[in-house]
């Protein structure tokens, strides 16, 4: 028997702007806040389905380096420019991690930094 990922934890200063901001990129709705975390996930399956949910967790601590994980999305109802318009309107901004201009892909960054990215292909929602 596999494992599959069940949520994703992510620590950041501002969990109510990061629950905000990430709902609004991937369609999730808030599930539940305890001590100051926010989950957040799909509206219909929330945790416990197919697709992981993302918990918001306050903390304090300045991040001395890069995180060793990131997020990579792909636009479903959209084309990739479209998408890249939206998550900019969002408040995502470009991010520089060295990037050669001819990836097939974009690197961003959301409101605190998290570097995640924006690839081509359209998945089926």
């Amino acid at each position: 028997m596999a494992s599959r990922i069940s949520e994703l934890v992510l620590h950041c200063s501002d969990p109510e702007r990061l629950a905000h901001f990430w709902s609004e990129v991937l369609g999730y709705v808030e599930l539940d806040r305890e001590d100051g975390a926010i989950e957040i996930g799909p509206p219909v399956a929330g945790f416990g389905g197919l697709q992981p949910t993302i918990i918001l967790s306050p903390s304090s601590d300045p991040r001395a380096a890069k995180p060793p994980l990131h997020i990579d999305i792909n636009p479903i109802d959209r084309d990739q420019d479209a998408e890249l318009e939206r998550l900019l309107a969002l408040g995502a901004r470009p991010a520089d991690v060295g990037q050669t201009g001819y990836e097939q892909w974009h690197v961003l960054a959301d409101p605190e930094g998290n570097e995640f990215c924006l690839l081509r292909k359209r998945l089926e929602a």
